[in-house]
């Protein structure tokens, strides 16, 4: 892997983008063909009768959180390690419900994997959005594209035909609900915590925002390099059993916005939103931050390099995108 040095930071020399690889089944490779053959039609079964039937019939929170809770497991998906700053072990039920999200909260979580769309969609059902690196705004997106943006190639700037928001409006349209962001705007292999879009620089101060990361083992079923399909789906369903170490940081606020209703960005808005060529940030604005902004955004990143044991890497979305075409050029 010599040839993809210059995607390693320069501080630490940790390679954010480059696939785990898979150990060796060995002796046990037959256990784990068998598992592959089970599980696979299985894990497919439940996923088109989800995504397909389910979440479109009137069967309740209760009954939808079943069925992605049948998704989990199904591929062995059955340990739950989870953790809250300030809680003690086994004692979270007795604690304040404000130490976990709740309605017009927002989830800041590392992104390395379709399954971190699938657990905060079990546990807190929020509206998930994307981020992208030139914009303050975010997409709203349903759970199934969360997923699927895992294996998708990196981007700098929204689709065209976007419908681009910003954080406060949407709290403001659904007071009901817990919003989920991605920050680092593309996935990794879970070995640091790239640069952070602005996105979370538009919630309300009122709103608070919780770190969340999410860590797998084994490691192998995270997915930096996009379109890797057939690698994920293996190393998912051939392993017996699957661990999430669940994370969450104590909340924090964008101190960066005023006491009062900031309309800095509500008025660019028309109906609460904005196509995505209206709301471009240019590289001059991108970079012109100031330092209350700033240290929003180091506090998040290092909420999150902190649960997750791994360090900040000085790398981005642009970082990626000249790694994968790299990689591309290399797999032909």
């Amino acid at each position: 892997m010599e040839k993809y040095s210059q995607y390693r930071d320069r501080a630490s020399g940790i390679a954010p983008f480059l696939p785990v690889p898979t150990i060796s089944a060995g002796i046990y490779y037959p256990f784990h063909l068998f598992l592959f053959f089970i599980r696979l039609p299985l894990l497919l079964a439940a996923i088109l009768t989800y995504f397909l039937f389910l979440q479109w019939l009137p069967i309740g929170s209760l009954g939808k959180k079943a069925s992605l809770w049948l998704i989990l497991g199904v591929p062995g998906i059955w340990w739950i390690d989870l953790q809250v700053d300030g809680v003690k072990k086994g004692s979270l039920a007795q604690q304040h419900r404000s130490r976990v999200p709740q309605p017009q909260s927002i989830i800041a979580c590392s992104s390395t994997s379709p399954i971190d769309a699938l657990y905060l969609a079990v546990i807190f059902d929020p509206i998930f959005t994307a981020s992208y690196p030139s914009t303050r705004l975010v997409q709203p997106i349903t759970l199934f594209q969360a997923a699927l943006n895992a294996f998708s190639r990196p981007r700098s700037y929204p689709p065209t035909c976007a419908r681009l928001v910003d954080l406060e409006t949407l709290v403001r349209r659904h007071p009901n609900r817990v919003i989920a962001v991605f920050p680092e705007c593309t996935t990794t292999n879970g070995r640091g915590i790239l640069s952070l879009s602005q996105s979370l620089l538009t919630a309300p101060r009122t709103s608070k925002i919780f770190p969340i990361n999410l860590r797998y083992t084994p490691p192998d079923i995270t997915t930096p390099v996009p379109a890797s399909y057939s690698k994920f789906l293996w190393n998912l369903t051939s392993q017996p059993t699957h661990c999430i170490r669940v994370r969450i940081a104590e909340s924090l606020q964008n101190t960066s916005r005023p006491p009062t209703k900031d309309t800095k960005y509500s008025e660019s808005v028309h109906d609460d939103t904005a196509s995505s060529s209206d709301t471009l940030l240019g590289s001059e604005d991108a970079e012109g931050m100031n330092s209350a902004e700033k240290i929003v955004l180091i506090k998040v990143a290092e909420a999150l390099a902190r649960l997750g044991r791994v360090k900040r890497v000085g790398l981005g979305v642009e970082d990626k995108i000249r790694f994968v075409n790299a990689w591309s050029r290399r797999r032909r």
